[in-house]
């Protein structure tokens, strides 16, 4: 039993604080501390960790992006972050290029990277309001 490590309890105040006088400041703790938690705490918790904050479409819609550019010779992933032109473009674009072997991978993967990364950019735009 010497070689387990010793288990610690951790309490954890919230603080407040109240102004007394000009430059003075008071803080109490609160010696319950939180309440107990909940299974449906925890999942809000974990939940509000993976989105980050911004429900579950936002953090699931750079990943859908991504979904779709992968689908090749469409360019469905600019479409859906509303790029048409861009993926109107990259679909004339890669006509020539596909009879090259070397250059339409390129253009392939650069497009799914874009899609992401523009899908990134609508998701924080919309979470900044």
């Amino acid at each position: 039993m010497s070689g387990l490590p010793r288990l610690h309890h951790i309490f954890v105040a919230s603080l407040s604080s109240h102004v007394m006088a000009s430059g003075e400041l008071a803080v109490t703790l609160d010696p319950e501390g939180p309440g107990r938690a909940t299974p449906l705490g925890v999942i809000k918790a974990i939940w509000n960790e993976l989105s980050g904050g911004i429900g579950p479409w936002g953090a699931f819609r750079p990943v859908f992006s991504t979904l779709l550019a992968m689908i090749p010779f469409l360019y469905l992933g600019q479409h859906f972050n509303r790029q048409h032109k861009k993926g109107a473009w990259w679909f004339i674009l890669q006509l020539p290029l596909i009879l090259t072997i070397v250059l339409w991978p390129l253009i392939y993967i650069w497009s799914i990277i874009d899609s992401w990364w523009v899908s990134n950019g609508i998701v924080s735009k919309g979470s900044a309001r």
